[in-house]
């Protein structure tokens, strides 16, 4: 079915695309038919009974939301694999041509006219050129110098310095 190996990845990419499109194609038709559903807003005297009734409809919501979601991202994922697989398909090698034995041509030889010599022409340097400009610039942060530990000053407290410590008698 295939020729080479660039039509099978050629292939997959594009099936891969088309799963992708189809998974998201599918997920807003999902998503649409979702929000024109009919919203029912419940109203009732006793508070505690309503939050009771309300939640079970919003928790299959918040579920179909995450579904969803889950749906668009894994379709997203795919679309970009299809399109990056069909950017880096291999290019074809061009194959050498094969030589074909040929007769032999008889070749007439012509008189040349002579050529008249020129004046030898002075050499042209062309001009450096200038670097282009960069596309962007990088501007390294600025350096912060905070002070070590031993620089700090020492606080100061309000309490006596301690003691000094007993000596002992010489003997």
């Amino acid at each position: 079915m295939f020729k080479s190996f660039r039509d099978k990845v050629a292939f997959s990419g594009i099936t891969v695309l088309l799963i992708g499109v189809a998974l998201l194609i599918f997920t807003f038709i999902s998503a649409y038919g979702f929000l024109t559903a009919s919203l029912s807003i419940m109203a009732s005297d006793d508070l505690v009974r309503t939050f009771g009734e309300a939640l079970a409809p919003l928790i299959a919501t918040s579920i179909r939301i995450m579904y969803l979601g889950v749906m668009g991202w894994i379709g997203s994922l795919l679309t970009i694999r299809g399109v990056t697989i069909i950017a880096h398909t291999p290019t074809p090698t061009p194959i050498a041509p094969v030589a074909v034995p040929q007769k032999p041509v008889q070749v007439q030889h012509r008189p040349q006219p002579q050529k008249v010599k020129e004046e030898p022409k002075p050499e042209v340097k062309p001009e450096a050129k200038a670097p282009p400009e960069p596309e962007f610039v990088v501007i390294p942060p600025e350096e912060v110098t905070q002070p070590s530990p031993e620089q700090k000053e020492p606080q100061k407290d309000s309490s006596p310095p301690p003691p000094p410590p007993p000596q002992q008698p010489n003997q």
